[in-house]
């Protein structure tokens, strides 16, 4: 499988140099030159064993060997066999279906080590790395921006291997207590937190700043894991195979993603293309709501700065993977999608052709929901007999059902992302309830910490990872 560029400057790659590359170097995001349909091992899927459906679905995006691909899967949610990394009920679930009321379900993707949906990916992904560069025999700059998941999801990754320096980061006063401790109080040598003074645009912009300089990205051997990276997209669309397939056999399954980035929802979009049987995706988003306005308005753009909410991790106003599903939409013109980001560069937004925005609205609705009504949801979730307590960014999922009577017929899944003890105050504030951590992280509070208050500014960040970086080779 090759990979080529959604805005159609840069050669094809193969699947190794995309995800090591992370973003193309005309700027545009990696996707596969062809989706293949695996919907004829519909059985495989719905035994929902995890590792068995991620090499169904890896296989024909990575190619490589079977032997190899399956080590990798192991490592990643198996470990040692005797005890799992992962998920302490393995081999039966990874991303348990948890049902909430007739027709109405939880995908439960928190069971990782840093207690978000993020792991799912990211545990394969440094697999993935650690493989390809002792093959290569080479060292790897790992950077990444988040907006409270994914770096916490990074560090519980990379901190164990050898030929990787991580930099995360982070926006300062932006993410809460704990998803900071997870990025803070790793204990690894080859692990930085820089505490960023912004918000998470203001991050991921410094991030893009760094694989723009050419010379400095390839002096560090910079690689990014962002949901610019297609391999987080690839295997992120593996729990929406198995929870479609287990819940599809008469109707298609809907689901409603929250979402900041657009990532994990379009990782929706490649499982369906792929055979799923999916029907509509929901965009469920707070007040940073750059994606319901674009579906709705049909313009796309930028809001002034993104607000803080009490779902942080989807306070984004400028949800990067869009990208990918605006070439999907525009028949893979990759020069038009060059155009309209030449113009978004310019002026902070443009106009989504109509023929895109139909084909968009074939797939995904989306709905906006505020801090009282995630409260609120919240609150509704976790009283009766059936109580569920939430994290707020899956409740602002939950509330992405509003309207859903329009939908047509089919089983209901909200993605929970993010384990409720990860935000105990919004918990508490909306339940009166105030989750635990699990007891394998449960002395996170007690752990040292070591951070790096820093100025959203490229050049200290750069000269920051200079000084640290393991794999710097002056060009």
């Amino acid at each position: 499988m090759r990979y080529v560029s959604t805005r159609g400057r840069a050669p094809a790659v193969s699947f190794i140099e995309a995800i090591l590359a992370g973003l193309a170097p005309d700027g545009g995001l990696y996707v596969p030159e062809s989706y293949e349909d695996v919907s004829g091992r519909r059985k495989a899927f719905a035994l929902g064993h995890f590792t068995g459906a991620a090499l169904l679905v890896l296989a024909p995006l990575k190619g490589g060997t079977e032997g190899a691909d399956a080590a990798a899967v192991n490592r990643a949610y198996l470990g040692e066999p005797s005890v799992s990394p992962y998920h302490p009920h393995w081999p039966s679930v990874v991303t348990p279906l948890v049902q909430l009321r007739p027709g109405a379900w939880a995908l439960e993707l928190f069971h990782g080590p840093s207690l978000s949906f993020k792991d799912v990916a990211m545990q394969w992904i440094a697999q993935l790395y650690e493989q390809e560069l002792a093959r290569s025999d080479r060292r790897l700059t790992v950077v990444c921006a988040t907006s409270g998941d994914t770096g916490g999801a990074a560090v519980e990754a990379f901190k164990a291997t050898d030929r990787v320096d991580l930099f995360v980061l982070l926006p300062k006063g932006r993410v809460s207590e704990v998803q900071r401790r997870f990025m803070t109080a790793s204990g690894a040598a080859n692990v930085f937190a820089l505490e960023v003074e912004g918000d998470f645009d203001a991050c991921q912009a410094l991030v893009k700043g760094l694989f723009a300089d050419r010379d400095f990205a390839q002096s560090a051997s910079l690689s990014g894991v962002n949901s610019i990276n297609w391999a987080r997209i690839m295997a992120q669309s593996v729990y929406f195979q198995i929870a479609a397939h287990t819940l599809g056999a008469r109707e298609p399954v809907h689901f409603s993603v929250p979402t900041g980035n657009f990532g994990d929802a379009f990782s929706g979009y490649v499982a369906k293309r792929m055979g799923a049987p999916i029907g509509m995706i929901g965009l469920a988003v707070n007040e940073n709501d750059i994606l319901a306005r674009a579906l709705a308005t049909g313009r796309y753009q930028r809001g002034a700065a993104s607000h803080a909410t009490l779902s942080p991790a989807m306070d984004i106003q400028v949800a990067s993977n869009f990208e990918r599903m605006l070439y999907e939409a525009l028949g893979r013109d990759g020069l038009h999608v060059a155009r309209l980001y030449d113009q978004f560069a310019q002026s902070g937004g443009f106009d989504i052709p109509e023929s895109a925005l139909a084909t968009m609205r074939e797939t995904f609705f989306a709905i906006a929901t505020g801090d009282a009504e995630t409260l609120e949801v919240m609150q509704n979730y976790a009283t009766g007999p059936r109580a569920y307590y939430a994290c707020p960014h899956t409740a602002v999922g939950l509330a992405g059902w509003r309207g859903a009577q329009t939908l047509p017929a089919g089983q209901c899944v909200t993605l929970a992302t993010a384990h409720p003890a990860k935000f105990p105050e919004t918990v508490a504030q909306a339940t009166g309830h105030t989750p635990p951590l699990p007891a394998r992280c449960a002395d996170l509070f007690d752990r040292p910490e070591a951070s790096h208050p820093i100025a959203a500014d490229l050049t200290q960040v750069k000269r920051f990872i200079r000084e640290r970086s393991r794999a710097w080779t002056p060009s």
